[in-house]
């Protein structure tokens, strides 16, 4: 079987889309050849690409083709159609915008919970294609279906590299860390570093003597300087410490050594009103949560499905909340032990094995 995988945002962005866009590479290879569409206008060599991305991941992806694509170019419709045609399946990530496709099967996965106008008959055209439709959560599927006014077939949520980091705390001791992962940049889904720096210095200036040793970690690639830079000033003469460029060995490395895990996305905006200012999903509250850092994240967006019906104590939807609930878990040792343990635990919902399930049953349906 020949599949091709394309998505928008490859290969111009590193992210927590663009691993599950290699994550769900990597389920296809059992089921044929997997090439990844790159836009024929893009002046990067294959080689810088492959290297990005394994660096990323830690991993190589040597074994999947990179191949020029009309697809996320200027190219003629009939061009874009055609090129599809090559293919037994095409598996498509979506902006919000469509293709049709030739294809013998095709998947469009949605992760963007944008709010939009329903459907035009040209679009509902050109989704006739399309075999089946997933999202990346719940939350996602919610908005598409409220505001497109399409069926969603499933919801299949990302992978997380459960066994990898978990293993990690045999030989890793916990610290005071309160640690953040994700990208530095403003717009759309903005991890909101700087409300994060704001919560941690009110936190030292309120309760000095739980928060002795404490520090905040904030790890993530740079995409907007500006507000990089503004969340650096806004960090200076506080015990924290920011990260732009990390290995993912590094990375999984205060997965484990962190105590806590913060997440901040759609700070103060209603979900309904801004759904594309929430966290889709929130693959890094995960990966902390294996762990074993204990997740004290906003109850937006996704992240009330990566904590699962067990963890629901720590989702907060205020600042108060959000530092009653750190401070309890700082000031009792045993009870940041038990919820630890609780989790590494509860994230084994997301390991390879059962994302590699979803896959399986998601080709038993189109094949």
């Amino acid at each position: 079987m020949k599949i091709c995988l394309y998505s928008p945002y490859f290969p111009k962005h590193i992210g927590g889309g663009e691993k599950y866009f290699l994550d769900v590479a990597f389920a296809l290879a059992d089921y044929g050849e997997v090439n990844l569409a790159i836009p024929q206008e893009n002046s990067e060599s294959f080689a810088v690409i492959y290297d990005r991305y394994e660096k990323f991941l830690g991993k190589s992806i040597c074994q999947f083709n990179l191949i020029p694509s009309p697809l996320g170019t200027n190219s003629s419709f009939l061009k874009k159609l055609f090129w599809t045609s090559k293919f037994d399946l095409i598996y498509a990530f979506t902006d919000g915008s469509f293709f049709p496709s030739l294809a013998k099967k095709n998947v469009l996965h949605i992760q963007t919970p944008l709010k939009r106008q329903p459907l035009s008959i040209i679009e509902k055209i050109k989704l006739s294609a399309w075999n089946f439709i997933n999202t990346n959560s719940r939350f996602t599927k919610k908005i598409v279906e409220k505001y497109w006014q399409i069926r969603v077939d499933a919801v299949h949520r990302p992978m997380i590299d459960v066994e990898s980091i978990k293993d990690l705390q045999k030989t890793i001791k916990k610290e005071k860390v309160i640690l953040h992962v994700g990208r530095f940049f403003r717009q759309l889904h903005s991890k909101r570093q700087d409300v994060l720096v704001d919560f941690f210095a009110e936190l030292i200036k309120k309760n000095p003597t739980s928060m002795a040793g404490w520090k905040l970690v904030l790890i993530g690639s740079v995409e907007d300087q500006e507000y990089a830079s503004e969340v650096a000033k806004k960090a200076e003469n506080l015990p924290i410490e920011i990260i732009h460029q990390i290995s993912r060995k590094d990375l999984n490395g205060w997965y484990a050594k962190a105590s806590i895990y913060w997440h901040a996305t759609g700070f103060d905006l209603d979900e309904m009103e801004h759904p594309e200012k929430m966290e889709h999903f929130g693959i890094s509250t995960g990966e902390a949560m294996a762990g074993g850092a204990v997740p004290v994240v906003i109850s937006s967006g996704g992240q009330p499905e990566v904590l699962g019906e067990d963890l629901t104590n720590w989702l907060w939807s205020s600042k108060d909340d959000c530092l009653a609930k750190t401070l309890e878990l700082i000031d009792n040792k045993d009870l940041l032990k038990t919820w630890s343990k609780k989790a590494t635990n509860s994230i084994e919902r997301f390991d390879e094995i059962h994302f590699k399930k979803n896959i399986e049953q998601m080709m038993g349906k189109i094949l």
